[in-house]
């Protein structure tokens, strides 16, 4: 068994908690042309954007390398405004036994917050690899789509 870890992050979003949520579960195929340079495209594997047990297959480049990522949507929770992937194939799973991520929005005092969870487990005692940079990496998209929404 490895090491099991959480790696959260909380951003200000200043292009409303409502439209980072819609994008997460309505329209992930969209965030290639928000943020190109991390994004390369998020395709449609199985079921329909927007339901629990819909199967994506993202394309990203992270570190400076290409890589894919396939998950399954297994938790949307509007009140939370919260998605939870749960990553099965790709990259990550070559070191990580499981790699969940959950993206919600929180409001308080009109401030949006999106807050980032990552919940892993190593493949075995010898990986160590925390995803730190993979944590900068969702706030970079983050940082991209609120600067795509906050121009227009």
């Amino acid at each position: 068994m490895g090491l099991t870890g959480k790696l959260i992050a909380a951003i200000e979003f200043k292009a409303g908690g409502d439209v980072f949520h819609e994008l997460f579960r309505h329209k992930p195929h969209q965030l290639s042309n928000i943020t190109p340079g991390n994004i390369q495209g998020c395709d449609l594997h199985e079921g329909e954007y927007g339901h629990v047990g819909t199967i994506i297959n993202w394309r990203y480049t992270h570190d400076g390398k290409e890589k894919t990522a396939k998950q399954v949507i297994q938790t949307i929770n509007e009140e939370q405004k919260l998605v939870l992937f749960k990553t099965f194939e790709g990259d990550l799973m070559e070191l990580y036994k499981t790699f969940l991520v959950t993206c919600h929005v929180e409001t308080n005092n009109g401030i949006d917050l999106v807050t980032w969870t990552f919940e892993y487990e190593m493949l075995n005692d010898d990986v160590v690899e925390h995803p730190i940079t993979l944590l900068s990496f969702v706030i970079d998209v983050t940082k991209d789509i609120e600067t795509h929404h906050v121009g227009k």
